[in-house]
């Protein structure tokens, strides 16, 4: 059986592949994130966990039986990508342009063992109900905002915004697990290897 390795910091990637029963290990890979002249965003949340994922494989130094997973998360409003916040007054104002209305949460997989990569994409829509500055403020001084695409975690503090998701609420958190079952299950890597059969 291949081994997994993760090309991924999230610790919610990490929570996500552990409930499916996959083992795997964490290598850690740097990647430029500022997206292409005129790239869609489809485009550019698939070339990210491509990238994640080949320069995770390069950077181990057995290669056989190895497969590498990466992926990437973005927010689209507007047809604009809102990535991480670079402070409190861009978290606030990616949050008033959430308020009230639907977005687009789009969490690309890529999977590689070197030789033969694959990729697929999930679309999921999140209708935010409307948030004040104040409620936003606090918000962003719990924490949570500060490392996440578009300034929220639908899985904490930030689900109190959430009045409706029409898709996978995995993909919004940061990995689609049905997606990523079938992708492993291609590359010979199954799922539930946690369970004993009696």
């Amino acid at each position: 059986m291949n081994s997994l390795y993760l090309a991924s910091g999230s610790p919610r990637r990490r929570e996500l592949l552990t409930q499916i029963g996959v083992p795997f290990t964490v290598v850690s890979v740097a990647i430029d994130e500022t997206p292409l002249t005129n790239e869609s965003a489809v485009s550019y949340v698939e070339r990210l966990a491509r990238g994640k994922a080949a320069a995770g494989f390069t950077a181990l130094e057995q290669t056989s039986d190895a497969c590498v997973l990466g992926a990437d998360t973005a927010v689209i409003v507007d047809g604009q990508i809102l990535g991480k916040p670079v402070d409190q007054a861009d978290a606030l104002a990616m949050l008033m342009a959430l308020a009230g209305r639907e977005h687009e949460v789009l969490t690309a997989i890529a999977l590689t063992d070197g030789l033969h990569s694959e990729t697929r994409c999930v679309s999921s829509r999140v209708h935010f109900r409307g948030i004040s500055v104040e409620e936003a403020t606090t918000y962003w001084h719990s924490g949570e905002p500060q490392d996440k695409a578009g300034g929220y975690a639908i899985q904490g503090l930030g689900s109190v915004f959430v009045a409706g998701l029409n898709g996978s609420y995995s993909a919004v958190v940061g990995l689609p697990v049905c997606e990523t079952a079938q992708l492993l299950a291609q590359f010979g890597i199954p799922c539930w290897q946690n369970l004993t059969v009696r």
